[in-house]
């Protein structure tokens, strides 16, 4: 009866040979595999923030205010009603 082949000399030599050439290789390929992800990623997030930019400079250019304009208006808002309500107290 034969051997398997993974106890055959020739193909562990093989093998080893294999590894030994595509090892090096593949961590390459990973490290290349992550700087592509990571570079995707800051891409993504650059895209993201240009559009908001852009999108918030039309709704000024239509007379729209942001969010956080519309929260700094509210807060300056309530700071003036509570001065009136000292004031009226005194």
């Amino acid at each position: 009866m034969a051997e398997p082949a993974d106890h055959d000399p020739a193909t562990r030599d093989t093998l080893e040979r294999l590894i030994a050439i595509l090892g090096p290789r593949l961590d390459e390929l990973r490290a290349l595999g992550d700087e592509l992800t990571s570079r995707w990623r800051g891409d993504a997030i650059r895209a993201g923030e240009g559009s908001r930019r852009r999108v918030q400079d039309l709704a000024r250019e239509v007379g729209l205010v942001t969010r956080e304009e519309w929260d700094e208006l509210e807060l300056r808002v309530a700071q003036l009603e509570h001065r009136l309500r000292l004031l009226e107290g005194e």
